[in-house]
């Protein structure tokens, strides 16, 4: 098995990470970048009283990240300088009541700090076994290759995964960054599988959204609050929800499964990353380990979520140029 990407070749991948706690006793939480100190520890499913995860924390594979900012009145608690990055670090570990972070992640790339900064800081947590690896979230295949580079000239701990956006709505990262990790030997951690509740059924053609639904108001384009809420649930995407719920219906199960089952599927992704907010989301999401897809279920999905393409246009980052370099 390796160890940056977690996964055995000889297996397909089948697990799930959580940023609300640990679904089983040898998967994995993640912390998330909270600036509340009682957040990030119930996040993880932490007691208030210690960090050893119930007794647990040797078998969970913790992870957070760094970037966003923890105070909007200091312009320094924020991005990918080394003054932030070892701070949030001393916080986290005094947050979560531990002695070391497992896997430490780049929130977003930082066009403004050079990079052979960020893995330098990165690289001297690893030393003083305050963190024991290192990656990022969000970024270009070609921010990562240089990361790589630089950490191959400086003699530095590497990047191990990258935490791309992917799912059926969204399926760039099939262009470069995922074959880029296969190449690499980085693991895949998708974020936002279900697209943020899209591909869960909550949004039907013509139909009200549940009350709270994160997309306005209704599954109807033009009574949508935001703008970007009306650029989500497009025709086409309404077009893929609608052969998700004929395909789960066929399956028996809910299409918040089969949509999950996609992802942990795919080619190079080593576990996506769910968020379930109540028990009974916990149980649904862990039904989609159970699940296969035929392939006559990739094909219909391929025809309404075409290969390397987005459906809708699902998030943005800083993939450069970047002014400065080491």
């Amino acid at each position: 098995m390796s160890h940056r990407t977690g996964k055995d070749p000889r297996r397909r991948p089948r697990t799930l990470l959580t940023h609300d706690g640990p679904l089983r006793q040898d998967h994995y939480a993640t912390a998330g970048e909270q600036a509340d100190d009682a957040n990030e520890g119930r996040q993880v499913g932490i007691p208030r009283g210690g960090g050893d995860v119930y007794g647990q924390r040797e078998r969970i594979v913790l992870a957070t990240k760094v970037h966003g900012s923890m105070d909007d009145s200091d312009p320094n608690a924020r991005g990918n300088h080394r003054r932030h990055i070892i701070q949030a670090c001393e916080d986290s570990l005094r947050r979560l009541k531990t002695d070391h972070i497992d896997l430490y992640q780049l929130h977003r790339p930082d066009a403004g700090i050079p990079l052979d900064e960020t893995l330098r800081a990165l690289d001297d947590l690893i030393t003083a076994g305050k963190v024991l690896y290192a990656s990022t979230s969000t970024f270009a295949a070609w921010q990562i290759v240089e990361g790589l580079w630089i950490s191959k000239e400086l003699g530095l701990n590497r990047l191990v995964s990258e935490q791309p956006p992917y799912n059926l709505l969204d399926r760039r990262a099939e262009r470069e960054p995922i074959p880029m990790a296969q190449t690499y030997g980085l693991a895949v951690l998708p974020w936002s599988p279900l697209a943020g509740g899209a591909l869960t059924g909550k949004y039907r053609r013509g139909e009200q959204a549940p009350e709270g639904a994160r997309y306005g108001r209704s599954g109807i384009p033009d009574a949508l609050d935001k703008a970007e809420d009306r650029a989500l649930l497009s025709d086409s995407v309404f077009d893929l929800i609608d052969v998700l719920l004929a395909l789960a219906e066929s399956r028996g199960c809910p299409p918040s499964q089969l949509a999950l089952a996609w992802v942990l599927n795919q080619r190079g992704v080593t576990s996506p990353i769910i968020g379930p907010r109540t028990l009974e989301q916990s149980i649904d999401n862990l039904a989609a380990l159970d699940l296969e897809i035929g392939d006559e279920e990739e094909a219909r999905l391929d025809e309404v979520a075409t290969p390397g393409r987005a459906v809708s246009p699902f998030y943005d980052a800083d993939f450069g140029p970047h002014p400065y370099r080491w």
